[in-house]
């Protein structure tokens, strides 16, 4: 709801300004596609999330045969060692999450890997749309790959194919 209001808001303002206002389309994913050093950048940060993955999967399958083991085991154990038992395997549940935090939490290694790998390509990108926009004298730049209440846009003010080409990257 507020997208929409914020669409009707930015419309309203288009519609009644004095001025002739021009406005543009971008489509991010068409760009970022077209852009090997992004996929590249997808390519790793995929293996590196699998690996990632995979360890934390190995230490949670430890924590599950540490539990049946301690099931199967848990008639002949006396009440010390069942306690002594119980905490390892809690630990080793703790350690496990602690590992798949630090690896995908809000703040952790993907994230900031992501943003390592990432952020330097979306720079260039936004400085190149900037560009344009000084260039020809745009009031707004609208990414439509992101925009989902547009329905039709020309092909005449989509200028991804522009941007590409000002990254060196023309079609």
């Amino acid at each position: 709801m507020k997208k929409y209001s914020l669409m009707l808001g930015i419309l309203i303002g288009i519609v009644f300004s004095a001025n002739a206002q021009k406005f543009a389309l971008v489509d991010m994913e068409y760009i970022l596609k077209n852009i090997p050093s992004y996929e590249t950048a997808n390519e790793q940060l995929n293996i590196i999330s699998k690996k990632w993955q995979t360890e934390v999967e190995t230490k949670m399958q430890e924590v599950q045969n540490l539990y049946k083991n301690y099931q199967t085991e848990l008639v002949f154990l006396s009440d010390e060692m069942k306690v002594q038992r119980e905490e390892e395997i809690i630990a080793k549940e703790k350690e496990a999450q602690e590992l798949k935090r630090s690896y995908f939490g809000p703040e952790g290694e993907l994230f900031k890997k992501r943003q390592s790998l990432m952020k330097p390509i979306q720079d260039e990108i936004y400085n190149v749309i900037q560009e344009l926009s000084r260039e020809k004298d745009y009031s707004i730049i609208i990414d439509k790959s992101s925009a989902m209440n547009i329905i039709f846009s020309s092909p005449k003010i989509d200028i991804s194919d522009q941007v590409l080409t000002k990254l060196g990257y023309s079609k």
